[in-house]
């Protein structure tokens, strides 16, 4: 069990979590992710949170492969209006930013987010660890090597386990170091990795319980899911799910998800069968 302090307001992971997606970008992989303006982002909202969401993720810039970065500045118009509605409207909805700007994490955290979800690590804007230091909110520290727009240049490793592992173990004690007691660890399906990597990951995953530290997997709906079966991100929802049992059946601890209901069913399922 871990106990997470957002603001002040306890997180109990004693049971796993679902963290549900919502852009306000337009060019996410997956069109059903992106939700333009303050009604889009609120419907998806209310939607997530009635099918269980436990974390909504607002995110304003795609991390996609070969994505174009855009601006703090851009970023910023994208979504702290939304997050600053959001709070107003579910005022006990526990709320993420997706970003890899120390700048944005600041204002998103005082417009209403609780929790910093950095796909860089660090690396893109190496202010954003001390910052997230300073606020004292719960820090999600993914894997990557480069940028999203370069990642996949650098998906080479000669022992992809081992190599993140020691990745974590260096990014957690700078963590420490900064001031951030709430750590999440990400292993980053998809960041500078090869579908090949990605399972492997997958398969190893209760690896990473050795870092005592709250395990977030974000599969959904990727690549590795649909160009494994010769599909498209839209017809991607099953295998999302059979692979979201197995990393929950790996020790995950948060999944990262577009499809709130069948997570919570899973999540579900394999409850009753660890208690049975």
């Amino acid at each position: 069990m871990f106990t997470l302090n957002c603001k002040g307001r306890l997180l109990v992971i004693d049971k796993p979590l679902v963290m549900g997606i919502i852009n306000t970008t337009p060019d996410s992989f997956y069109e059903g992710s992106r939700f333009m303006g303050e009604s889009g982002v609120l419907k998806q909202a209310e939607q997530m949170l009635k099918a269980g969401a436990d974390i909504l993720d607002i995110g304003g810039q795609s991390t996609r492969p070969n994505s174009t970065t855009v601006s703090a500045e851009e970023e910023l118009q994208r979504v702290i209006g939304a997050i600053e509605s959001l709070h107003y409207n579910f005022p006990e909805a526990i709320i993420s930013i997706d970003t890899y700007y120390a700048q944005v994490a600041a204002a998103a955290v005082a417009a209403g987010a609780w929790i910093i979800n950095d796909v860089s690590a660090g690396i893109v804007d190496p202010g954003m660890i001390t910052t997230a230091g300073a606020l004292k909110v719960p820090y999600v520290c993914t894997h990557i090597k480069g940028t999203p727009a370069t990642m996949q240049q650098h998906a080479n490793y000669d022992n992809v386990i081992r190599e993140v592992l020691d990745f974590f173990i260096q990014k957690m004690a700078e963590c420490h170091q900064a001031g951030i007691t709430d750590l999440i660890i990400d292993p980053g399906f998809g960041f500078a990795k090869t579908q090949a990597h990605n399972f492997t990951l997958l398969k190893a995953l209760a690896t990473f319980k050795m870092l005592q530290s709250p395990i977030l997997v974000g599969l959904s709906r990727k690549s590795t899911v649909w160009k494994t079966l010769g599909l498209t991100p839209k017809e991607a929802l099953n295998g999302t799910t059979v692979l979201n049992t197995i990393a929950l059946l790996n020790g995950a601890n948060i999944l990262r998800v577009h499809d709130v209901k069948e997570a919570k069913e899973v999540i579900t399922l394999l409850n009753h069968l660890t208690s049975s």
